[in-house]
């Protein structure tokens, strides 16, 4: 079954020039891009975003890296999209993430790992919606899918 998932070029992967090579091994696994845009968090969204964290100590910090610079924000379609995003991911300490992925090639350092993306199909719905309308979620088929999936 297709499902979507929320996947987000921090800040640090802005700056380093890494949004191109981050879309292109999301496509070239086959994953269907829904929605796509570039944006400045703002410290609402990100209270939204983070608010399981709200009153931690690390907070404070978190929402001021991820509204210091822009995002690129996507939404994600395939079989089992959310697992697969994440483990296209590697682990959030990118010291721990093993290589081909995305945190153990292109990570350096845990506050700046470079990729977020939801860690569920609730968290995905959750975060989609903050950060995008149905409107702009598109729905369209590849010819290739059909080579991708039974």
């Amino acid at each position: 079954m297709l499902e979507r998932t929320y996947v987000m070029v921090k800040p640090d992967g802005v700056q380093r020039n890494l949004v191109g090579e981050i879309i292109t091994r999301f496509e070239r696994k086959g994953y269907r891009i829904a929605g796509l845009k570039m944006l400045r968090i703002t410290p609402e969204m990100a209270e939204k975003h983070y608010a399981e964290h709200v009153g931690k100590s690390f907070y404070p910090g978190l929402v001021e890296y991820i509204t210091s610079g822009p995002v690129v924000a996507m939404v994600l379609e395939g079989k089992d999209v959310v697992a697969g995003a994440r483990k296209m991911m590697g682990a959030t300490n990118p010291a721990e993430a093993g290589p081909g992925t995305i945190r153990g090639d292109f990570g350096l350092d845990i506050g700046r790992n470079v990729i977020h993306g939801a860690d569920s199909v609730a968290s995905a719905q959750r975060e989609m919606a903050i950060y995008f309308t149905e409107a702009e979620l598109l729905q369209y088929e590849k010819a290739v899918e059909a080579w991708l999936y039974e």
